[in-house]
């Protein structure tokens, strides 16, 4: 399997909001792609924060947001968080989620990051297992407020 991952651009947005809405990480209808672009184009002014794209055989076929985040704690040693992870469903189960963390842990490992980590929802099952697979260990709990 000839994967490349690598940072998004532009002109990646359709694809990696259709695998959002694809894979279920958007349940709703999904971004119109004009709102992604605005989206993308404020993510970009961010500091240490990227959007990547896994493609096979010409087709995007994976998706993760990684933010590296500067700290006042643990010596000042940064954070990674990881967002909006997505394999399109009829790519998944061929290593490509695992390759793509594994270019996140490298990029967290690069930037100093004294952990990188992750949420997900308690229901879905199957990327639990995937996480715990490549080493994630759950830690403490993840709260959330909706906003609306």
């Amino acid at each position: 399997m000839d994967l490349s991952i690598r940072p998004a651009a532009t002109e990646d947005l359709p694809e990696v909001l259709r695998l959002y809405y694809q894979s279920g990480v958007d349940a709703d209808s999904g971004m119109r792609v004009s709102d992604g672009e605005q989206f993308f184009e404020r993510i970009q002014q961010y500091p240490n924060y990227s959007l990547w794209i896994a493609g096979l055989e010409r087709k995007t076929v994976g998706t993760f947001a990684l933010l590296v985040m500067d700290n006042l704690v643990h010596h000042g040693a940064p954070a990674g968080i990881v967002e909006g992870v997505a394999v399109d469903p009829a790519f998944q189960g061929r290593g490509i989620g695992r390759q793509m963390m594994e270019v996140a842990i490298a990029q967290c490992r690069a930037a100093g990051c004294y952990k990188m980590s992750l949420s997900t929802n308690l229901k879905r099952k199957d990327a639990l297992a995937f996480y715990e697979s490549l080493g994630f260990e759950k830690h403490g709990y993840s709260f959330v407020v909706e906003m609306g």
